[in-house]
């Protein structure tokens, strides 16, 4: 009986464990330092907002892997040896594999900005950032977040609901108009000041201000305004987490490089999710795709190649969906921020400035005979 280890229990990694067990017999292990239980991640919010406890945000009861012979280990791993197949713990421990799955998901990025080390600045990604900003926030009166993604959105939705003032400050000339058309990154700027949110486009954060205690107090903006505050979110995206991956002679760039079938360079060590960048093209999607879907889909593809049906993670055409406060966003198929040389778009929006819909689709010319 072989023994399968795989480090990181979010929708990547523990949908390979379930996958696995029900392909195989083999022993499986799951190591996380986050929880010790699987949990949904993108309810993290509605737990800060009072909507849902923890325990509701787990999708299956905590006997449900014991039942299902499916070990799972709350610890850190260090230190990656594919010569030895083994993983050095931050206990000092090691336990040993036969084969490997990583699926570490992201960490929350940070620019080297002055004062971003102080007390009630921080990100937004797992359980522990939930914990801290809890104890961040408390009594508060104002904050400032710094980004306009979608964790950037939650957060301010998250912090209005506790009565906080929230400025944010967003490089694009309208939120997230890197990612949306310009007519919908409009539309949500409206929809987010229509939430008293101080929304300052085209403006960056230049130094986080604290005290001698070394608590924020405030930020200087590339304008050179002070805003006062006691709270800074950065959400400025996230980046692999692979940092515990150096030396261990698994290649890596932005990500951890995998093959058609999330295989990595090394024998018998494969990657799935948030940390993985695939080292081959798919029409229309990006080689890092950090959303809960393909986690899932890489998910179930691995588990059929280790159990001895390889199966190439082939997605589909681009889809996803999000939320900014009342309005639900779905896009599907590669839609960019503007229209491309050969392609023609069109643009409708409801009166009331909550509804719309766009198309972009392929100009194909024909030639007169």
């Amino acid at each position: 009986m072989k023994k399968i280890v795989i480090i990181g229990n979010g929708i990547a990694g523990i949908t390979a464990a379930r996958h696995l067990r029900k392909l195989t017999t083999d022993a499986i292990t799951v190591i996380s330092s986050e929880t010790e239980h699987f949990f949904s991640r993108t309810a993290l919010m509605y737990i800060y907002m009072g909507h849902m406890k923890y325990e509701h945000t787990k999708p299956y009861e905590d006997w449900f892997w014991k039942k299902n012979k499916i070990d799972l280990v709350k610890t850190h791993v260090n230190e990656v040896r594919t010569s030895s197949k083994e993983l050095l713990l931050n206990s000092g421990e090691s336990i040993s594999y036969d084969t490997l799955i990583i699926a570490t998901g992201s960490k929350s990025n940070r620019f080297g900005w002055p004062g971003q080390d102080a007390k009630g600045v921080q990100g937004l990604y797992s359980y522990q950032d939930l914990e801290l900003m809890e104890a961040q926030t408390k009594n508060i009166q104002r904050a400032v977040i710094v980004g306009g993604g979608l964790i950037g959105i939650e957060m301010a939705e998250m912090l209005l609901s506790r009565k906080i003032e929230v400025t944010m400050l967003v490089r694009e000339a309208e939120f997230w108009s890197n990612v949306l058309p310009l007519q919908e990154a409009s539309l949500i700027s409206n929809h987010i000041r229509t939430h008293h949110v101080d929304l300052k486009l085209s403006t960056e954060l230049k130094e986080i201000l604290s005290d001698e205690n070394g608590r924020v107090t405030g930020v200087i903006t590339s304008h050179g305004e002070k805003i006062t505050c006691e709270f800074v979110g950065l959400t400025v995206g996230v980046s692999p987490a692979i940092d515990f991956l150096k030396d261990s002679g698994i290649e890596t760039k932005r990500g951890v490089l995998v093959n058609e079938y999330l295989q990595t360079n090394v024998p018998d060590v494969y990657a799935i999710g948030d940390c993985v960048e695939r080292t081959y093209s798919l029409s229309g999607r990006k080689n890092i795709e950090q959303v809960w879907y393909t986690g899932r889909m890489m998910g179930e593809a691995v588990a059929q190649t280790i159990s001895g049906k390889p199966s190439k993670y082939e997605p589909g055409p681009w889809f996803n969906s999000a939320k900014f406060f009342d309005i639900e966003y779905q896009t599907y198929g590669s839609v960019g921020n503007m229209p491309q040389a050969h392609e023609s778009e069109f643009y409708w929006e409801h009166p009331s400035r909550k509804k719309a819909i766009q198309y972009f689709w392929h100009t194909i010319k024909t030639r007169k005979i």
